[in-house]
């Protein structure tokens, strides 16, 4: 799977994770040189308490498009460590 945002390949992974339709890449998968930490989070009542993370690409940004969950609740252990997008970020195979 790649997650495309801008015409930049920005993660790339076959070990992929699909939780609520989102496909969650492995820490390691994603190009760290393209995600700046951002302030925002958000809660779910039984994945808990999400991080995010805003692109950089070209020049262009596009803020809070990356989440992660550092301390999922063992509901949702599966995506400890793992970054899934949305906000016109492409995630195909």
């Amino acid at each position: 799977m790649k997650a495309i945002w801008n015409d930049t390949v920005i993660a790339e992974s076959n070990d992929t994770v699909v939780v609520e339709n989102n496909h969650y890449f492995p820490a390691d998968a994603i190009r760290r040189e393209f995600f700046e930490d951002s302030i925002a989070q958000t809660s779910c009542p039984w994945k808990g308490r999400a991080s995010y993370y805003s692109l950089r690409v070209n020049g262009e940004l596009n803020k809070d498009a990356a989440w992660y969950y550092p301390e999922p609740k063992d509901a949702a252990k599966e995506i400890k460590n793992r970054v899934a997008f949305w906000k016109g970020v492409k995630v195909v195979e």
